[in-house]
């Protein structure tokens, strides 16, 4: 379970880099950058699937659900997202956007075979706090009654990507392989409603270019397999409080090429993110050691004495 959650975790470290993606991009829309970057996802997939050969690679009956969960988590999320962002203020629908990590530490709880402890909560929660003085610059946002319908569309994103990845788990018979195939269906959606409501704006330059490859190969593409793989054989609350080091960790690397600037509330919500996923990771990090059996002889099996 650890080397699973270690890969789940991946995921999170390569959606730090979808804020810097986004910005050297340029002005490629949305839709445009998703169907660009899913069909990059495809690619890797198939690729993948192809060096490992079909004798390693034997075929699974995957349940109607399982796709419709799958496609449906991908694309759908991304829908929304988008949409809540051009109907309400980005830093409000941002912040009701992140709360997907704590629905899936408190979801998990109705999983089979799952538990929710004080500090998986404690920790999620410090995770969110974080997440608040990130995306709200130090606190400062304002709910307003006008963008209701953008903060609404936020909160479906946030439960369709908790909703995907707690229902993934559910399904974790169904290969990770498939996820191309969710990625081929969602790049073919982000297609049509690109071409519906947006005007087509290319990558102007080779630097463009490379960030859209990039985001395929990562945080809009490749992220997808390692999470689909991570909450369905990993420890799920630890991913779920973890995931908060994404805006965290996105935030330090715009820092890093000079696009934002270190400041106090980054530095304590440094603090609260890491301390709450070492927090929820309590079970994982300070695992006791198994004692070997103690074992009792049977008098029964014990040798008779010499007479």
């Amino acid at each position: 379970m650890v080397r699973a959650t270690l890969i789940g975790f991946s995921a999170i470290l390569m959606w730090s880099l979808l804020a810097l993606f986004s910005s050297l991009s340029g002005e490629v829309p949305p839709f445009l950058l998703c169907a660009f970057s899913f069909a990059v996802a495809t690619l890797v997939g198939l690729v993948a699937t192809g060096r490992r050969g079909k004798s390693q690679a034997p075929a699974v009956k995957v349940p109607p659900m399982a796709w419709v969960v799958g496609v449906l988590g991908l694309f759908g999320f991304h829908f929304l997202y988008f949409t809540a962002v051009r109907n309400a203020p980005v830093i409000e629908a941002n912040l009701i956007n992140y709360l997907w990590p704590l629905l899936i530490v408190l979801g998990s709880a109705l999983m089979p075979g799952e538990g929710l402890r004080w500090h998986h909560v404690t920790g999620a929660l410090l995770g969110l706090a974080g997440t608040v003085l990130i995306v709200s610059d130090g606190g400062r946002f304002a709910f307003e009654v006008e963008y209701l319908f953008g903060y609404l569309i936020s909160i479906l994103s946030a439960v369709t990507w908790a909703g995907y990845s707690l229902i993934s788990r559910r399904f974790a018979q169904v290969p990770t392989r498939m996820v191309t195939w969710y990625c081929a269906a969602a790049a073919v959606l982000s297609l049509a409603c690109h071409l519906a409501l947006e005007q087509t704006v290319m990558p102007a330059d080779a630097m463009q270019w490379l960030a859209v490859l990039g985001m395929g190969l990562m945080p809009v593409g490749g992220a997808f397999f390692v999470w689909d793989y991570g909450v369905k054989h990993g420890n799920i609350q630890v991913l779920g409080a973890a995931s908060y080091a994404a805006p965290l960790l996105s935030t330090l690397l715009l820092i890093l090429f000079g696009i934002g600037a270190l400041t106090t509330p980054i530095a304590i919500a440094c603090l609260l993110i890491t301390g709450g996923a070492v927090l929820a990771s309590k079970d994982m990090i300070s695992r006791p050691r198994r004692k070997p059996p103690i074992t009792v002889p049977d008098p029964l099996d014990s040798p008779a004495p010499n007479r």
